[in-house]
């Protein structure tokens, strides 16, 4: 069993303002760039640190679900630029980014020529992660998941270089987000938990983590919804549950859900976040034969009583399928994809390098029967 975490990590309300201190004394660095998208932007957070760092060069072109001819115009700025540490600041999207032109800033080639693991000749440069999304994950993972869109595929550049030199993870930076982003973004941090602790690499470690992060997510997660402002508990809980699920699954892996919301993200350029919160109560659905013991563990360490393991594990379950509805999560057919594209999602979610990791094994007819079930 191995478990491995680099990552120098500041947790807590107001961490940002250390920022400077940081960047001083822990990366050392002289000619930082920020990674970022419009949305940071226009939301005052990207203006909160480019205060603090005058004249720094921002990026802000990162789409969700970001794309490789964008990571390869912006690299190629880079290496002109020649900086020494890439900051991500921004949700997943925005820090998948910073990790892949860390990468890029010192090896040459397109992020295609990357994908895989450990296929770097040098290390990247270092990397500073801000979430600002309680749903990431990617301040504390290994993996930068970028659109190949020459194939509309989701690829994964992995690499034991690629972690975070250094987190800080503020829950301040949520008070603002708009609630559809809390209820997509939140429920992205549970599927992380939850496939984590399903997943066949799952070990005691990661399964710790796991299980401590549902709990807090659920516990957390409608009150932020409701009141995200004003809720430092919540906010606190939650983000604090998205980071260790990124303990979690960056040591175990992820399931069938990502697997699924990869191919729709890659295909239809659907946000992360809201793919994995629609698929995940129906994949779970699929793989409860295969682990009722540790469906009915989920169920009562987030407080359901029932009798035996069959019903335990029911309920949860149907809890997740309650709790999307409560906080507005599309359904499967509000995204306007034909069902004669639902072939094409299933051979690619067949494809998908985390197949193997789901605790039921699935071929493409079994995804195919998962897009047809959350169709109806």
């Amino acid at each position: 069993m191995q478990f491995h975490m680099p990552v120098k990590l500041y947790f807590g309300p107001g961490e940002i303002q250390n920022l400077t201190r940081i960047l001083a004394q822990d990366l050392k660095a002289n000619v930082p760039i920020l990674v970022t998208d419009k949305g940071i932007a226009a939301s005052g957070i990207l203006e909160i640190v480019t205060q603090m760092l005058p004249g720094i060069r921002v990026f802000d072109t990162i789409e969700a679900n970001p794309k490789s001819d964008t990571i390869n115009e912006i690299a190629r700025e880079l290496r002109q630029i020649k900086p020494d540490l890439v900051i991500g600041l921004g949700g997943g999207s925005p820090l998948d980014a910073g990790k892949a032109l860390a990468l890029l800033a010192t090896n040459d080639g397109p992020i295609e020529a990357f994908e895989g693991r450990e296929k770097y000749i040098h290390d990247p440069l270092p990397f500073l992660a801000i979430p600002t999304t309680c749903g990431t994950g990617s301040e504390v993972t290994w993996v930068s998941v970028i659109t190949d869109v020459t194939r509309k595929f989701k690829m994964s550049i992995k690499g034991p270089k690629l972690y975070p030199t250094v987190s800080i993870v503020d829950p301040d930076l949520i008070k603002t987000l708009p609630k559809s982003i809390i209820a997509s973004t939140g429920l992205d941090a549970l599927t992380h938990a939850v496939e984590a602790y399903l997943s066949k690499p799952a070990t005691l470690v990661t399964d710790t983590n796991a299980l401590a992060a549902v709990q807090l997510i659920l516990g957390s997660v409608e009150d932020a919804f409701f009141d995200i402002e004003k809720n430092s508990r919540a906010r606190e809980k939650l983000m604090y549950g998205s980071t260790i699920a990124g303990f979690a699954f960056g040591n175990s892996d992820v399931t069938a859900v990502h697997c699924i919301s990869e191919s729709i993200g890659a295909l239809y350029d659907v946000p992360h976040g809201v793919a994995n919160s629609i698929f995940l109560p129906h994949v779970l659905a699929y793989n409860l034969p295969a682990c009722v013991e540790k469906f009915a563990t989920l169920s009562r360490k987030t407080g359901f009583i029932a009798k035996d393991d069959a019903m335990a594990a029911q309920l949860f379950i149907s809890h997740i399928a309650d709790l999307s509805k409560r906080l507005g999560i599309p359904v499967f057919k509000d995204l306007n994809i034909g069902r004669d594209q639902f072939e094409t999602i299933a051979n690619m979610s067949f494809l998908n390098n985390s197949n193997g990791s789901n605790p039921r094994p699935l071929e493409a007819k079994d995804y195919l029967k998962i897009l047809e079930n959350a169709f109806k």
